[in-house]
C-alpha cells in the first residue's frame, strides 16, 4: 500500500469488545449499579417514609382512644351525631380507588399504556368523589355548630336527667364533645390532606403518562405511589369504625 493511500484511507482501529460495558436503562440514574438496585432503594426510602406516617397517625389514634375511655359517654353522643351514611359511601369509594390504582400498577408492569391512563384517571375521580362526599359531611357540622370554639351548640348532645344541675353539666359535656370533635377534624383533616396531595400526585403521573415512559420498565413511580395510596385507604378503614361504628346506637 503506497503512502498516499495510507494517508488518504487510514487504517481501521481495532475495536476490542469490552465486558465491563453495560448498557443502562434510560430511566437507570448513574450512581446505580442495576436498574434492580435502584428500584429496591427506591421502595425501601418509601417503605421508611411510611412508617414515620404510621408513628404519626398512631399518635393521634391513641389520642382519640385515650380520650375515648376517659369521656365514654361525651364520645359516644358525639360519634352518634356524624353521619355514618356518608361515611359508608367515603369507605365504598375509597376501596374502589384502591382497586383502579392496584390495576393501574399491573397495567403498567404489562406496558399497556391506554389502560394505565384510564385507572389512573379513575383514581382521580374517586380520590375527588371522596373529598366531595367528606366536604358535604363538613358542612353539616358547621351548620349544626359542632365545630370546636365559641359558637359551639351543645343542646344536641345534653339529656339532663331530674335533679341533677344542668348548667354544671351543659359546661362538663360542652368540653368533652368539643374534644370528640376536634380529634373528628384532626385525624379526617390530614387524612383528607394525605388525599389533595395523593391526586396532586396522580395527575402529575397521568401527565406524564401520555409519553409511554411508565410503560417502557420505568414501573417504579407508579409502584411506589401506589404503596402511598394503598396506605392513605387503610389509614380511612380504621378511622370508619373509630369514628363512626363504635358504640352507634
Amino acid at each position: 500500500m503506497s503512502l498516499a493511500s495510507t494517508i488518504t484511507h487510514p487504517p481501521e482501529p481495532e475495536i476490542h469488545a469490552s465486558h465491563d460495558v453495560h448498557e443502562h436503562p434510560f430511566y437507570q440514574k448513574h450512581h446505580f449499579e442495576t436498574a434492580e438496585q435502584q428500584r429496591e432503594a427506591a421502595s425501601f426510602g418509601m417503605w421508611l417514609f411510611l412508617l414515620t406516617e404510621i408513628m404519626f397517625f398512631g399518635g393521634l389514634f391513641f389520642a382519640y382512644l385515650l380520650y375515648r375511655n376517659w369521656y365514654y359517654d361525651a364520645f359516644v353522643s358525639a360519634s352518634n351525631s356524624i353521619n355514618m351514611v356518608m361515611g359508608l359511601v367515603n369507605t365504598i369509594v375509597l376501596i374502589g380507588s384502591s382497586f383502579t390504582m392496584a390495576m393501574a400498577v399491573w397495567s403498567a408492569e404489562v406496558r399497556n399504556k391506554k389502560l394505565l391512563q384510564i385507572f389512573l384517571l379513575a383514581t382521580v375521580v374517586l380520590g375527588f368523589a371522596f373529598l366531595g362526599i367528606k366536604s358535604g359531611e363538613y358542612y353539616d357540622k358547621f351548620a349544626e355548630h359542632h365545630v370546636p370554639g365559641a359558637s359551639f351548640d351543645i343542646h344536641d348532645f345534653v339529656h339532663p336527667q331530674p335533679g341533677t344541675d344542668e348548667k354544671a353539666l351543659s359546661v362538663d359535656m360542652a368540653n368533652k364533645t368539643q374534644i370528640f370533635f376536634s380529634l373528628y377534624f384532626a385525624m379526617t383533616g390530614v387524612h383528607a390532606l394525605h388525599m389533595i396531595i395523593g391526586i396532586a400526585i396522580l395527575i402529575g403521573l397521568l401527565w406524564y403518562s401520555r409519553s409511554g415512559i411508565y410503560t417502557e420498565g420505568y414501573v417504579q413511580p407508579i409502584e411506589n405511589f401506589g404503596l402511598y395510596w394503598h396506605f392513605v385507604d387503610i389509614v380511612w378503614i380504621f378511622l370508619f369504625p373509630l369514628l363512626y361504628l363504635i358504640n352507634r346506637h
